[in-house]
């Protein structure tokens, strides 16, 4: 399948009968041949982290129940999903009744992980319960008011440069956006960057995230090429790199990628 054949960019009927072959999934090999990885030698771990908000199916007897879910696609997966086609998918369980919500929870599952190719986990939360939200996570420093020379709005992996002590801190910026590689619509996220090693100079740091400002990528290629750009230009010895994108459809997306082992952190943003 090609990405002109996703529902993205297109008017789409909402089917009100489960639907699965609706998931749209989309290799991740292409943009990893671009920055130069593929066939499996990347040099993270990692999850994208979709948050949806807008989950809903029938009841015995008929009453409606409504939750979020929680889904971890692991990078590892040969496809990411396409996310207009993540939202048909879920529409597409309002009027089917379901015996409970495990029985939600792992038809999620399975129908996710067949479109992405790997194991996927799936929570589905109650919308009464108490989710930590946060303007920024504890201990993370926003660079936003550096003073930056000669901004761009274009994409230029040259701003990053390293040439400071060697630290460990965690740096935040609210200012990444990009732009969907098909509508052009607006993708607002915040990024996230812990690291040690040489200290990145901020100022070239908050010029290079500025600079994909007019960037056309998918949620998932950007993370995957801001973590490749830094580890080639500063050479941290540890990094992880997260952006928490803001809400289209019901959904946010938040990749993950990082040297370590782990899984990403359940946290919700304000702007989330």
């Amino acid at each position: 399948m090609q990405l002109n054949d996703a529902p993205l960019g297109k008017s789409s009927d909402y089917p009100d009968r489960y639907s699965p072959g609706l998931l749209f999934p989309v290799p991740r090999d292409d943009n990893r041949r671009r920055i130069g990885m593929a066939d499996g030698r990347w040099p993270w771990f990692g999850e994208d982290v979709w948050q949806a908000w807008e989950v809903s199916w029938l009841r015995p007897g008929g009453l409606p129940t409504v939750a979020w879910a929680e889904i971890r696609v692991p990078c590892a997966s040969a496809s990411l999903v396409e996310s207009k086609s993540l939202k048909l998918y879920l529409n597409s369980l309002n009027q089917n009744v379901f015996s409970s919500s495990d029985h939600v929870r792992d038809l999620i599952e399975q129908d996710v992980s067949s479109a992405s190719g790997a194991a996927v986990r799936v929570t589905l939360f109650d919308v009464d319960d108490p989710h930590r939200i946060v303007g920024r996570p504890e201990g993370f420093k926003l660079i936003d008011d550096e003073v930056v020379a000669d901004v761009d709005y274009v994409y230029c992996p040259e701003r990053l440069t390293a040439p400071g002590p060697r630290v460990s801190e965690k740096l935040c910026s609210h200012l990444l956006k990009s732009n969907c590689p098909v509508t052009g619509q607006p993708d607002w996220g915040s990024l996230l960057l812990e690291y040690s090693g040489p200290a990145i100079a901020r100022d070239g740091l908050l010029a290079y995230v500025v600079g994909f400002r007019q960037q056309q990528d998918f949620h998932e290629h950007c993370v995957e090429t801001i973590f490749t750009d830094i580890m080639r230009r500063c050479q941290p010895d540890r990094l992880t790199v997260c952006a928490r994108y803001t809400r289209r459809g019901g959904l946010d997306i938040n990749p993950w990628r990082s040297t370590e082992t782990g899984e990403a952190p359940r946290v919700r943003l304000l702007r989330q």
